[in-house]
């Protein structure tokens, strides 16, 4: 497991999903403003599901169950995703239960992600794709050493609207210099 200040980040088990099911996924609200896909409904035995434990993880994709250290409990899911060898970069993403938002479990999610990311994959390159208005992954990012790069105008098509995505990077080198919580 890897581990920060107040999470952990460790295999999905099988015994996360329903509860990952129930308060992130059936949350038509909150499920489609996190994934570039519409939501559907989910059979509690889909095999498909997003959030399934996958043995054969992809090479380009890996998700974290994101574990509070204190009482090892279940608070939400983390990916690196996009991973580009040859260009050594990827994407970051997290999902936190209800519960768990507001106590400062984002930073500390994606400050994990970024140690995984430069010093266990060599990565040299990180990036976050959200919403404009999500201003907890916006903060986040931004006080793990995130740049704000640009916006995408109208690129996210959610709930019924075109809405602007916030492109946010970080360089290794950048990551070694600056402080992290």
């Amino acid at each position: 497991m890897l581990t920060g200040g107040k999470i952990g980040l460790r295999a999905r088990h099988e015994d996360d999903i329903p509860v990952l099911r129930t308060e992130l996924y059936n949350d038509v609200v909150n499920a489609a403003r996190a994934s570039g896909v519409p939501w559907r409904p989910l059979s509690p035995d889909a095999k498909d599901s997003p959030l399934s434990v996958d043995a054969e993880e992809k090479e380009d994709r890996l998700s974290f169950s994101v574990v509070e250290l204190e009482g090892n409990t279940l608070i939400g899911i983390a990916s690196v995703w996009g991973i580009d060898t040859h260009n050594r970069s990827a994407h970051l993403g997290l999902a936190l239960l209800p519960a768990a938002r507001g106590k400062g479990y984002g930073t500390d999610v994606v400050a994990t992600l970024c140690h995984y990311g430069f010093v266990v994959r060599s990565l040299h390159r990180l990036q976050v794709d959200t919403l404009a208005d999500n201003t907890a992954m916006l903060r986040s990012a931004e006080r793990n050493g995130f740049v704000r790069e640009g916006v995408l105008r109208s690129s996210a098509w959610v709930l019924g609207e075109f809405v602007d995505e916030v492109l946010l990077g970080l360089l290794v080198e950048d990551w070694k210099q600056g402080p992290r919580p």
